[in-house]
């Protein structure tokens, strides 16, 4: 059994820890943009390719953004991740709800595949988290 804060001085050490994953999650949802695209471009044409694609791109933003923060406030001080999350999220959603509502204000054909976008972009970006961290992390956890 490890000694009391081994793993904490491990993890220090390692400062690329908190942003490992990211790359995997940005390609995961490039390949979803790109199939969003196409779908949307099939079933509503070039609004709802551009809708779909940029609702992934929204989500993958988002997502990227509140782990860059926190990555950056758990560095400094972990107490700093609850205010710092909060603080993002609160932001966050309150520019999307403006978005959102500005863009169904002027009627663009495009907004049911951005929602899609969101959507899709939120299952894929969760789903393929999931999967890095009980297999690739859990895997590097156990050496």
């Amino acid at each position: 059994m490890a000694e009391p804060g081994t793993r904490a001085a491990e993890a220090a050490a390692d400062r690329g820890w908190r942003l490992r994953h990211l790359p995997v999650l940005l390609i995961a949802s490039v390949v979803l943009a790109a199939a969003a695209a196409v779908v949307g471009g099939t079933t509503r044409g070039a609004d709802g390719a551009l809708g779909a694609a940029l609702g992934v791109a929204v989500t993958a933003l988002s997502y990227t953004l509140t782990t860059v923060v926190l990555a950056w406030a758990d560095a400094r001080d972990p107490q700093l991740v609850l205010p710092f999350g909060v603080g993002v999220y609160v932001a966050k959603m309150t520019m999307l709800g403006a978005v959102m509502a500005l863009v169904a204000s002027t009627g663009w054909p495009g907004l049911i595949p951005l929602c899609l976008g969101i959507a899709a972009g939120v299952a894929v970006w969760t789903g393929v988290h999931i999967w890095w961290l009980t297999t690739v992390h859990a895997r590097r956890a156990r050496r």
